[in-house]
């Protein structure tokens, strides 16, 4: 592993203070900094304490050592034919290697679902499979890690001297299709993919993430890897407590004309258990990404596109998405 290829950036000026003050200032140039290089940084100061991350893991933990049917009562109609739910919801390590649970913004009600009737605007009864305590610990980890999402999105436009209120207009929190999702790691028998380039054995594909920024808490056992963009060499990613990791999507390179970047990444083969908890932060299924959204405004709508048909698009590369 190369030292240093992934920075490390304390956040808590941008957390805590104006993006106007001198040390955010700062801050952002770093962020910048990262996102044009690697496209991958770790951050703290990011204002979501130790117990609240331990909490999230514990919930996590809790769910994928439930039974197999407790885990189904919340799998997508193609696991659990008695489920309305397509996108959102359990699916079973059968499918590439890995368990995992996709949960959107735990404000969406029943009522609301069915009133927009949107591909990725599903209710999930959490209750089915999780205790009270449970779902508090979810929701109150979702407004957290959601809120740091739009601060990270709010020093992009900053460097671009645009209105941070801007932010407004590509995420609304019931419109959103951010995702937080639980991956669960098991004892693998076997590799999912065999990497073509160094024939290294994957537990998790080569892939770029499709939103505008995935924030990630990986445990102990670590495994995620970076691709340097210029040498095309693969790089660890350290395990640091105090540390959440950030990476840029396609969402945003689409928005920032390509300046900033999505980087390939992928998991190393690992025969322990491992968990991993990202955060997709994507914008709202109505927003219409122009490449021009950042920078001056010109009127052309052969390169705009809604986010929504932009996510489908991007999900048709991964298994667990062929539905």
């Amino acid at each position: 592993m190369t030292k240093n290829l992934i920075p490390t950036i304390n956040i808590s000026s941008i957390v805590n203070e104006s993006f106007d003050s001198s040390k955010s200032i700062k801050t952002i140039n770093k962020i910048k900094k990262a996102c044009i290089n690697i496209g991958f940084f770790q951050v703290t100061g990011h204002g979501i304490s130790k117990k609240n991350i331990k909490n999230i893991c514990n919930v996590s933990n809790k769910f994928f050592n439930s039974s197999e049917n407790n885990k189904r009562k919340l799998a997508p109609k193609k696991w659990n034919y008695k489920n309305k739910n397509v996108y959102r919801g359990y699916f079973p390590n059968d499918v590439n290697g890995k368990e995992g649970l996709d949960i959107g913004d735990p404000k969406i009600s029943k009522n609301y679902a069915a009133l927009k009737k949107k591909q990725y605007i599903e209710y999930l009864n959490l209750n089915k499979s999780m205790n009270k305590k449970s779902i508090a610990i979810l929701k109150e980890y979702f407004d957290q890690i959601f809120k740091l999402g739009e601060t990270l999105f709010k020093s992009v436009i900053k460097l671009y001297n645009k209105d941070i209120k801007i932010s407004n207009v590509a995420f609304s929190r019931l419109k959103t299709l951010s995702t937080l999702r639980f991956n669960y790691y098991p004892n693998q028998t076997k590799p999912v993919e065999i990497s073509k380039q160094d024939g290294v054995a994957l537990g998790c594909e080569t892939h770029v993430d499709s939103g505008v920024f995935t924030i990630l808490y990986q445990d102990k056992k670590g495994g995620l890897q970076v691709q340097n963009r210029r040498s095309k060499k693969w790089h660890d990613v350290p395990y640091n407590k105090n540390a959440l990791i950030i990476n840029s999507g396609l969402a945003l390179e689409y928005l920032s004309k390509g300046k900033f970047k999505a980087t390939n990444h992928r998991v190393l083969w690992n025969k322990t258990k491992r968990i991993s908890i990202p955060f997709f932060f994507e914008p709202s299924y109505d927003f219409i990404m122009k490449p021009s959204f950042f920078g001056k405004s010109f009127k052309t709508k052969n390169n705009e596109i809604k986010y929504e048909k932009f996510l489908n698009n991007s999900l048709k590369k991964f298994v667990e998405y062929q539905r």
